[in-house]
């Protein structure tokens, strides 16, 4: 099975930006600990700091699936609900 690559970009309401990055932060440490997670990375833009981008790796399509039915995602999905102005999902396999 080859590698998924997800970038995800995640762009908070101005009035939101520290708590979307409370809620993202909180992501990292469990799901890191899940099964089929290579790597998960959260980054924040230097220059607009409404804009965050998290760099995964996982192992399948499968292990992205269980991530996204975790309770911890599903508690974050909850707590910026209506504080995101915009987000963008690329899922993408690695040619080179």
């Amino acid at each position: 099975m080859a590698e998924l690559t997800v970038v995800a970009t995640v762009v908070a309401k101005r009035e939101c930006i520290d708590e979307v990055r409370r809620e993202l932060l909180g992501l990292v440490p469990p799901t890191r600990d899940e099964a089929g997670c290579i790597s998960y990375t959260l980054h924040q833009d230097n220059d607009d700091p409404a804009v965050f981008i998290f760099h995964e790796t996982w192992e399948s399509e499968e292990a992205l699936a269980r991530h996204m039915g975790t309770p911890h995602f599903a508690a974050y999905l909850a707590a910026v609900a209506g504080k995101i102005a915009d987000k963008v999902v690329h899922r993408m396999s690695r040619i080179a």
